[in-house]
């Protein structure tokens, strides 16, 4: 297939493109490279993937409305996947306005061109940071999530509604997976695990929030790729058991589906670094904090209705994946 995805010099979109083109599916990818963390660490993605047949990349922002639509039709795609955003919960309490720019006006953007070029499947990345202030775990797909406590996390169940939109009003197919806290090799520098072993390996201390009491469904990053693959194969249907009395956030009379990708497994912050610290064979210095705004105590995903769907089953422990990093993360920075 040809498929559009944006966000290909990012974490996780390096990965999908990978994974599709070595299925043979063609990629356009977009990416506009900006600077929010180290560009180099996007450019060297970008390069392993310009070495790939079937990798066609379109330097572009999601605002920039015309060329995107020129790409669009330009290319033509069958399916699209939208990984391009502003990231990160912490940095939308300092730069808000670049939220609503790359994930609101973005995205409106992605739909429009989606519609008028007859797209058979969008595929989206939400966040389980729109589960917010909910207490009630695991978080199912099937509960309100009305109540975030960012704008990062309000964007995103922005994405959610507006995806809905276009699947009622024009037909178009959309799937939004609601990702939980992505990691492994080639990760982004503004998350713990890349923060803390740079920090542990160059002697400095690490900080440490919610005094370690956070507990997080940390995934990775192949059991990520995986379920986006499936997603992506099975294009979202309308639930015909759908109705206004009680209606399912997750489904509706619309081609339209909400999934929660993640481990299924929750970990304590303060086993995640034991097992970091044991990798790295250091014992980090710790400097203990309290909760950041913005931030919430614990995720765990209730994954059972991707697994019914499309199969999907994380399967990487911890253990496995961490290791993986800091074999990458040695490697990449030439680290004996």
């Amino acid at each position: 297939m040809k498929i559009l995805v944006t966000g290909t010099a990012g974490f996780i979109g390096y990965h999908l493109a990978r994974v599709l083109l070595a299925r043979g599916d063609e990629v356009i990818g977009i990416d506009n490279l900006n600077d929010y963390y180290d560009v180099s660490l996007k450019e060297a993605r970008l390069a392993r993937l310009k070495n790939l047949p079937g990798f066609t990349e379109a330097r572009i922002s999601l605002e920039d409305r015309d060329n995107l639509n020129k790409v669009f039709a330009n290319h033509k795609p069958l399916r699209v996947v939208n990984l391009a955003a502003q990231a990160g919960v912490r940095y939308s309490l300092l730069n808000p306005h670049a939220y609503i720019d790359a994930n609101l006006v973005g995205f409106c953007n992605v739909l429009e061109a989606c519609r008028h070029t007859d797209v058979e499947h969008l595929v989206y990345a939400s966040s389980s940071s729109v589960y917010g202030a909910n207490t009630s775990m695991p978080f199912s797909v099937h509960d309100n999530v009305d109540h975030p406590v960012s704008l990062y996390a309000a964007s995103k169940k922005a994405n959610e509604l507006m995806a809905h939109t276009y699947s009622h009003l024009f037909g178009l197919p959309t799937t939004g997976l609601r990702f939980f806290t992505v990691y492994g090799p080639w990760g982004r520098p503004d998350m713990a695990l890349f923060m803390f072993t740079k920090n542990i390996l160059e002697g400095k201390p690490i900080d440490v929030f919610n005094f370690g009491k956070h507990r997080r469904d940390f995934t990775y990053i192949d059991d990520i790729v995986e379920g986006v693959v499936r997603t992506l194969d099975h294009v979202a249907l309308p639930n015909p058991a759908w109705g206004g009395d009680h209606p399912d956030p997750a489904t509706s009379k619309a081609a339209y589906r909400i999934y929660n990708i993640g481990n299924n497994q929750p970990v304590e912050l303060m086993r995640f670094i034991e097992v970091l610290e044991e990798c790295l064979g250091k014992t980090a210095e710790k400097n203990f904090l309290p909760m950041q705004q913005g931030d919430v105590p614990d995720t765990f995903a209730d994954v059972d209705a991707l697994m019914n769907d499309v199969g999907y089953a994380p399967k990487t422990p911890i253990e496995t994946g961490i290791a993986r990093f800091v074999e990458w993360y040695k490697e990449y920075y030439s680290i004996s």
